[in-house]
């Protein structure tokens, strides 16, 4: 997946320079933290068109709808999973890096349930 990513921003980059950074990047820079801001609200946008086609998740909803567009859910929630992809890669994260950080995480947040947290 990461690969995939780094291809299509680069062919983007082609098409359209500065729509990318050049990485690495500088992280303590205002431009390259406005940038991932930005990539990161995008992500959101695209949770949150992804919630709209959860009908029935309105709590003052009387009536249920019997139908479910899987596959319109599915693709915002990999619109939104390529621009947070997009956002490890701009910050130098492996998919190595990735996923020991998220073996680590889900060690705590395994504990935290064992400890009644």
């Amino acid at each position: 997946m990461f690969d995939l990513r780094k291809d299509f921003m680069k062919a983007l980059q082609q098409q359209i320079p500065d729509v990318y950074p050049e990485v690495p990047v500088d992280l303590t820079n205002k431009k390259t933290q406005q940038h991932l801001r930005d990539l990161a609200l995008r992500g959101i946008e695209e949770v949150f068109e992804a919630v709209q086609e959860l009908k029935n998740a309105k709590s003052h909803r009387q009536t249920e709808i019997s139908d479910f567009d899987r596959a319109a859910f599915k693709e915002e929630m990999v619109d939104a999973f390529n621009y947070f992809i997009s956002l490890l890669i701009i910050m130098g994260v492996t998919p190595d890096e990735l996923i020991k950080a998220y073996i680590s995480k889900d060690s705590i947040i395994h504990d935290r349930i064992k400890s009644k947290y």
